[in-house]
C-alpha cells in the first residue's frame, strides 16, 4: 500500500493505492490520525488507485471520520473504483460516509 498526502485548497486529499487491509490498515489509521492531530478538518481519500479494502479498512476508516466530526471535521472518499467501490457499496458505508466520483467534487462540498 503507497499513500501520499498533498493539500488542495481547503482540504488535504490522501491518495491510496494497493490494498487496505489487516497488514496495511495500522500504517494507513497511523498516517492519517497524525494528519488529523495536526489540525487538517478537511480529509479527502482519493480511491482512484486503491484495488481491495478488507473489513479491518473500513474499520480504520469509520475511526478516522469519528476523530475527525469530534473537532467538527469532516471524512470524504472519492474515485472509488472496481472490487473498493463495490465493497463500500456492499457494506453500506456510501450510507455513512460522502462518496464522491472526483477528489473535485469532494474538495467543494461543506
Amino acid at each position: 500500500m503507497e499513500i501520499d498526502a498533498r493539500r488542495e485548497g481547503k482540504g488535504l486529499v490522501v491518495s491510496v493505492a494497493g490494498r487496505l487491509d489487516a497488514v496495511s490498515t495500522p500504517d494507513f489509521e497511523k498516517r492519517l490520525l497524525e494528519f488529523v492531530d495536526r489540525g487538517n478538518t478537511m480529509v479527502v481519500i482519493d480511491g482512484g488507485r486503491l484495488n481491495y479494502i478488507s473489513s479491518a479498512g473500513l474499520r480504520s476508516i469509520l475511526c478516522i471520520a469519528k476523530r475527525l466530526k469530534q473537532g467538527n471535521g469532516i471524512l470524504s472518499v472519492a474515485a472509488l473504483t472496481g472490487v473498493a467501490k463495490n465493497v463500500f457499496e456492499i457494506s453500506g458505508f456510501n450510507a455513512i460516509l460522502p462518496i464522491y466520483e472526483t477528489v473535485e467534487n469532494a474538495l467543494e462540498q461543506k
